[in-house]
């Protein structure tokens, strides 16, 4: 297709029959069809800009210009009063003017294009490293094999300057550098960006401007979006204040350095380049702050028909990021994002009142199991599972304990490894004579940092802690072996054994795919090395892979937003953190379908395991520490339920043929079982931290007809919680759910809440409500 057919289409100068050969010739190119998108909006533009009524002719003006055009014509061509005039396209008599017109605003809109994508590139390569210099030294490849253009962008004129922007999107969340995903976010640090010529930083004019004070000009107009990211104003290099680049810093610190208005700047600090010249001028902008975040996709648990499939089996899960993570969102006035919420993880965040075992009891925990109406659908009941596993004593075990630290350059921010080293100094306050420590630490390479040392040596691994500084890659597999070559080597008998990783979970060396990893893990958690992960940071958050390596490595995974986010994972749930008092934990609930018509587990949907997997003892699941506390909700539908009642049908009825007949179960078991009242069974499979053969409970459940309002303070709150992640993740299952009901039933569950987490999740439930708007 030639240039000059593709503008005429943009400029709407073709017949009916034209513009329809054209448009079905762009239907069948995606890159013509880009490139006349692009056509097509700065031809627009243009007709905006040059179509001001004021500028058209008066009737003086145009019967004066067509006298000078065609003096032997003016009578015949002028329109006639009495006649409609006929409007003849000023294109189509000046062929002329038509292919010069034409020929002007492709090579604009190439020279434009070029030069936009080949900046966009360049900054958003810089915005998401934070490293300039390295971008000049090195071409960066694109998936596809290509070299992304890292030349600096030459300012466009200021006409030029207004023109809208092409977006540039990068849809594949698992990216290079410089790539980043879609989405609408928001409350995001700054960045700021001065993209440096070679040729003009070098000519005389540039080295007068290092020595003559150059007056700052104002903050120019935020720029269009572009992309996900959005330019927000204007700053000026003023001084170098002794300022060596590539750092981060407050606002107000950063004014120092840099003048002009930090305008729509809603997180905590300026992320700025390399040091630049005393005039130089450059965009800042918002950047996503999970814009390179990932998740595992969750896909809610359906409605299960019982007389198809009495048994539910699942994996337990002690891990607690989530909630933390959501928190994080929250208290940036923005929804998390939907695969971010793991209703289970937020239900376990909270200890429970519940007793442990007995003294001298068999089984390391206790099991409670409790009914109740449900508050989103009244006709349906809700069935509370509760585990409470036994505390131990402040004389625990012996310990070898191995840090594993990510130093990479990607974890210099201020709620990264400056956390980290934060938190490593409470655990180390904890430590005894009976506790040994080694820290690992990888950026490019691996070091070990720490020899084995005692635990009565704090000063020793508090000094080793603060030497840790952030710089290079991320060569994370090699850390993880070289951590646990450290751990077995060290290895405690009957001890506490574990690796602790803290990281923002982004391998990018090496082993890097959570298939490869995860072999590994699993590999290693044989050897009674077990894991726990601490992720930390915004923006580059690896949840999905932090998550796989935790549940492969017999451990837990919390996320770390803050120091007293720390102190509960590390001091007050130390035992529970470190300390395994049970491995492999499953449930397997069968229910009754004399009494129960259908069933929901509600989260745990990455923890699913077949039917089969509960007696097979080779096959992986959770673990619990001493002290936690884990619990699970079924959303249930009875089984007199009247016909039609059930507001939601699993499947509708088929129209072609007819639907398979369930299977029937004996009418004596059934008349049995409907006499006996039971509505389920509460099976769990448990192995002990060295052994290899699992123990069965099983713990019987009738329903007792008993309201919400009767329900236990524990059976409110977890229910609140749950509500709340569905309302969050908008459950199809949410039914008649308010955020009010949610509020309410937190309010009246809440306790004593010694630790004042329940108090906290009344506000964020607030939080939560004023997202969802």
């Amino acid at each position: 297709m030639k240039p000059e057919q593709l503008t005429a289409w943009a400029l709407n100068e073709l017949s009916h029959e034209e513009k329809a050969q054209i448009e079905s010739l762009l239907k069948e190119d995606n890159d013509v069809q880009a490139q006349a998108a692009q056509t097509k909006t700065f031809c627009d533009f243009l007709s905006t800009e040059l179509g001001d009524d004021s500028l058209e002719f008066t009737p003086e003006q145009r019967e004066r210009l067509w006298s000078a055009d065609e003096p032997s014509a003016v009578n015949a061509s002028k329109p006639s009063a009495s006649a409609p005039a006929k409007q003849t396209s000023f294109w189509r008599r000046h062929a002329l003017v038509n292919l010069a017109a034409a020929a002007a605003v492709v090579v604009g809109t190439t020279v434009l294009l070029r030069r936009e994508t080949e900046e966009t590139v360049q900054r958003e390569n810089i915005l998401l490293t934070g490293k300039l210099t390295e971008s000049k030294k090195q071409p960066s490849k694109d998936q596809d094999g290509s070299l992304l253009s890292r030349a600096a962008p030459v300012p466009p004129a200021e006409p030029v300057a207004s023109l809208p922007t092409p977006s540039v999107q990068k849809p594949d969340e698992r990216r290079d550098v410089g790539h980043v995903s879609p989405g609408a976010y928001a409350n995001a640090d700054v960045i700021a960006e001065a993209p440096m010529d070679r040729e003009r930083a070098e000519s005389p004019a540039r080295q007068q401007a290092k020595e003559v004070p150059v007056q700052t000009p104002a903050p120019a107009k935020p720029a269009a979006p572009r992309g996900n990211i959005t330019a927000v104003g204007r700053l000026t290099l003023d001084t170098s204040n002794g300022y060596t680049g590539n750092t981060t810093m407050t606002a107000e610190a950063a004014a120092t350095t840099y003048s002009g208005a930090i305008v729509g700047m809603k997180g905590p600090s300026v992320s700025l380049p390399e040091p630049g010249v005393v005039g130089d001028s450059f965009d800042y902008y918002e950047v996503p702050p999970h814009s390179n975040e990932s998740y595992t996709q969750i896909v809610e648990n359906a409605l299960k028909d019982v007389m198809r499939e009495p048994l539910s089996t699942f994996s337990i899960d002690v891990d607690t990021a989530s909630y933390a993570n959501v928190r994080r969102f929250l208290n940036q006035n923005t929804a998390p994002p939907r695969d971010a919420v793991r209703i289970e993880e937020l239900i376990n965040y909270f200890p429970t009142t519940e007793e442990g075992p007995a003294p001298g009891a068999k089984e390391p925990f206790a099991v409670e199991v409790e009914m109740a109406a449900c508050p989103w659908q009244p006709q349906h009941r809700l069935a509370r599972i509760a585990i409470k596993g036994r505390q131990i004593s402040q004389d625990r075990q012996s310990s070898n304990l191995v840090f594993l630290v990510d130093v990479s350059g990607s974890m210099g921010d201020p709620n990264k490894l400056p956390l980290v080293k934060q938190s490593l100094r409470m655990l180390t306050e904890q430590l005894g004579e009976n506790d040994r420590v080694s820290m690992v630490t990888y950026a490019g390479g691996t070091q070990v940092v720490l020899s084995p040392t005692s635990g009565q040596n704090k000063a020793e691994i508090m000094a080793a802690i603060d030497r840790l500084q952030s710089g290079g890659g991320t060569h994370g597999s090699a850390g993880i072996r070289l951590a646990y070559e450290q751990a077995v080597a060290g290895f405690i008998k009957g001890g506490v054994n574990r690796v602790i990783l803290c990281s923002d979970g982004d391998f990018n060396v090496g082993i890097s795919s959570p298939e490869e990893l995860e072999t590994y893990i699993t590999e290693k958690a044989r050897s009674g090395v077990f894991l726990s992960l601490l992720g930390y940071g915004t923006g580059n958050l690896k949840d999905r892979t932090m998550e796989t390596l935790a549940d492969k490595g017999n451990g837990n995974y919390a996320y770390i937003d803050s120091l007293s986010e720390a102190r509960k994972v590390l001091v007050e749930q130390m035992n529970g953190t470190l300390v395994t008092i049970a491995k492999d934990v499953k449930i397997q609930v069968e229910f009754n379908p004399a009494v129960i018509r259908s069933y929901r587990l509600i989260g745990y949907e990455n923890r699913l395991l077949a039917k089969e997997d509960f007696n097979d003892d080779t096959k992986d699941a959770g673990e619990i520490g001493a002290g936690h506390s884990v619990t699970a909700l079924y959303e249930l539908v009875p089984a007199n339920l009247p016909p039609g009642a059930d507001p939601r049908p699993m499947v509708d009825d088929l129209k072609y043929q007819q639907p398979a007949a369930a299977p029937a179960a004996p009418s004596a078991v059934i008349a049995d079982t409907a006499e006996s009242g039971e509505a389920l069974t509460v099976k769990l499979r448990y192995k002990a931290p060295e052994g290899s053969v699992s123990s069965l409970i099983e713990v019987p459940l009738r329903d007792d007809k008993r309201g919400l309002e009767t329900a236990s303070d524990e059976f409110k709150f977890t229910t609140a919680v749950a509500g709340f992640g569905m309302l969050l993740r908008q459950s199809s299952y949410s039914g008649q759910l308010t955020w009010e009901q949610v509020r309410q039933l937190a309010l009246e569950g809440k306790g004593t809440d010694a630790f004042g987490y329940r108090g906290e999740f009344l506000q964020l439930i607030e939080k939560a409500r004023g997202v969802s708007r």
